[in-house]
């Protein structure tokens, strides 16, 4: 006889027999003992979970006629008679299991629903177990609603899935839904423990622990790795040769990493990394471990009874959680959560591993490590000083020049925008600040105006007048003597002559290309950047089919399929084939480096607009200590 899988052979055949899934136990065996049948029921899950179990259980039990042949529904299906045997056997006629990933099409599901008119050959009710059923053509299902709303009374339908979202919506309307959960790793150690024993292979409890948590919530996984351990171990699970078939990282090693962590001692995680890569440990499942482990430490620092005492690691987690105040254990919960992400993004997965636990002592909280502060050359005053001592006068800073009305009724500079700033030191004569009333249409009223001296503008409704100091304002502070200012250059621009230096006529066509590319929407993502990117080197009209060659720098935009789908948007833009070669080679012209250009001659301009204005020169004549705020001159779009 050939040997069968611990998956198949301990499937469970009656709801006493599943484990970890309760919830759904119990709500089918109530159902099922007051005879309040659902016509369709859908159960949702990860793999392994039970979703196909569950399903011909509760088909023997609505066919289960007892052993003496005169039983009924029942929620304990005997498990001897002929349906049950045959559910079991899966050779029972009015059971039919639909594999919906296989049989998605519409042809299938009316195949299956022409046969639903036909009442039960044998059995009590008719069932019809459709698996994986969101893989199904939106067609499959427009063709099940109507049968799924109103089956006649022998027809039952049950639907499993493991994504219910890509379900339609009118479906799950019509059933009645189970979420089968996950199982936790202590109900899958149990349940292995058990088979294990009925097999009479000894197994070490180290072992079961890490079967059940790299089984991940799945039991079928979970007595796969079983069947795999007892093959690696010839006959015997031990920890050590499951830790090695599993390629699971010691939890030694995860607590050297947090005592270096602790005491900052850089040195110590290049050496433990050293290690894993000598042993040839998974990074990944190094960060893994690293922050299962902080998250036990987080949970002992917050609930100290909390721990699990029959963990063997419980004392480790004891005994480190002190060494790590709360906030830097979830600095380095949430590293070591996100640099498994990162691994595929560096040169190697050791490398990586490497940066993220410099990260982690890198980046610990603030105040975390005691540092010796430099010595300090005079006493603080108000360090030394009792208590009772006033604080020492703190002196006034200058107040900043306040701008005249007639400098804010100035026109402003079309072609940037700049903000003026007075620096903080002290002028030598101040200018006293007064109240400025703002300027409004003739048709609103003024609003009124605290001030000590009444102060009169006049309005002007053709527009400011040439010469704005020959218009007296009641109020203003006396004119301050002009003071001579060089005009402020411009910053000088790194490519002064770029923009005239990109004329090849090749780019300027392809840059014309490309823009009438992106206008068609033609375009996306690395596809655009491609293009973007690239220099055109020759563009050959006379080749049939039309031949354009690109010289790319980033390796990664020169990936085949990037070309393809720029080759076919070309091919649709100019209404005929088109062959599209990528090379590798530095850029010197291309349109991304010319909108570059563009920008900086912009940028120059506007500077230099500014900083030659005579208004700017005027106002740093005038006010001593304004300057013109770096990085404020922005032209306009």
């Amino acid at each position: 006889m050939s040997y069968i899988v611990l998956a198949r052979k301990y499937r469970p055949r009656s709801f006493t027999e599943m484990v970890g899934q309760e919830h759904v136990v119990q709500a089918l065996s109530n159902a099922l003992t007051r005879q309040r049948l659902h016509h369709a029921y859908l159960f949702t899950g990860t793999r392994g979970v039970g979703k196909t179990t569950v399903s011909r259980i509760l088909a023997k039990s609505l066919n289960c006629v007892g052993p003496d042949g005169t039983g009924g529904i029942t929620a304990q299906p005997c498990g001897v008679c002929n349906a049950c045997r045959d559910i079991d056997a899966g050779r029972y006629v009015d059971y039919v299991e639909l594999d919906a990933a296989s049989n998605r099409g519409v042809d299938e599901i009316s195949q299956l629903l022409d046969q639903s008119v036909y009442k039960p050959v044998v059995g009590r009710f008719k069932v019809y177990m459709i698996d994986e059923v969101h893989m199904l053509t939106m067609t499959a299902f427009n063709a099940m609603l109507k049968t799924l709303e109103e089956p006649p009374e022998y027809l039952k339908f049950v639907l499993a899935t493991t994504d219910p979202q890509k379900v339609p919506v009118t479906v799950l309307s019509r059933c009645l839904q189970f979420n089968l959960r996950p199982m936790a790793p202590q109900t899958v150690q149990a349940h292995l423990e058990q088979v294990l024993q009925a097999e009479s292979v000894p197994a070490e409890v180290g072992a079961l622990r890490l079967l059940s948590r790299a089984a991940r919530g799945s039991m079928r996984d979970a007595l796969s790795l079983a069947d795999q351990a007892i093959a690696f171990g010839g006959g015997t699970l031990d920890e050590a040769g499951v830790r090695q078939m599993l390629g699971a990282v010691d939890r030694g090693h995860v607590v050297r990493i947090v005592e270096a962590l602790a005491a900052s001692d850089g040195a110590a995680l290049v050496r433990t990394v050293d290690e894993l890569r000598g042993l040839g440990l998974s990074a990944a499942g190094t960060l893994e471990e690293l922050a299962t482990f902080a998250q036990q430490m987080a949970l002992v620092q917050a609930v100290p009874d909390a721990a699990d005492p029959t963990d063997p690691d419980t004392p480790a987690v004891r005994a480190l959680a002190p060494l790590l105040a709360p906030d830097e254990t979830q600095v380095l919960y949430s590293i070591a959560l996100h640099g498994r992400a990162e691994l595929a993004l560096a040169p190697d997965e050791y490398s990586g591993l490497m940066m993220v636990l410099l990260r982690l002592l890198a980046f610990r909280p603030q105040g975390a490590a005691v540092v010796a502060a430099p010595p300090v050359a005079a006493p603080v005053a108000s360090v030394a000083a009792p208590r009772s001592a006033p604080p020492a006068p703190v002196a006034a800073k200058p107040a900043p020049a306040v701008v005249s009305s007639r400098e804010l009724l100035r026109p402003v500079v079309a072609s940037a925008r700049v903000a003026v700033a007075p620096l903080q030191e002290a002028a030598p004569t101040p200018v006293p600040a007064r109240p400025v009333s703002p300027v409004r249409p003739p048709e609103r009223p003024a609003p009124a105006v605290q001030a000590s001296k009444p102060r009169t503008v006049a309005p002007w409704e053709e527009g400011p007048p040439a010469d704005w100091d020959e218009i007296p304002l009641e109020g203003d502070p006396a004119p301050m003597p002009a003071r001579a200012v060089a005009p402020v250059a411009a910053a000088p621009a790194t490519e002064p002559d770029a923009l005239n230096a990109l004329d090849d006529p090749l780019v300027t066509r392809w840059s014309a290309l490309f823009t009438e590319l992106a206008g068609r929407g033609g375009m996306n993502g690395l596809v655009r950047e491609l293009a973007w990117q690239a220099q055109c080197l020759s563009i050959d009209e006379q080749a049939t089919p039309r031949r354009i060659v690109l010289r790319v720098e980033r390796e990664s935009l020169r990936q085949p399929g990037h070309r393809d789908r720029l080759q076919t948007a070309l091919g649709e833009l100019l209404g005929d084939a088109v062959v599209l070669e990528v090379v590798a080679g530095a850029v010197t012209d291309s349109a991304a480096r010319r909108d570059a250009a563009r920008r900086l001659q912009a940028q120059n301009d506007a500077e230099a607009a500014i900083t030659q204005d005579p208004m700017v020169i005027d106002l740093l004549a005038r006010y001593q200590g304004a300057r013109i705020v770096h990085g404020s001159i922005r032209p306009v779009a």
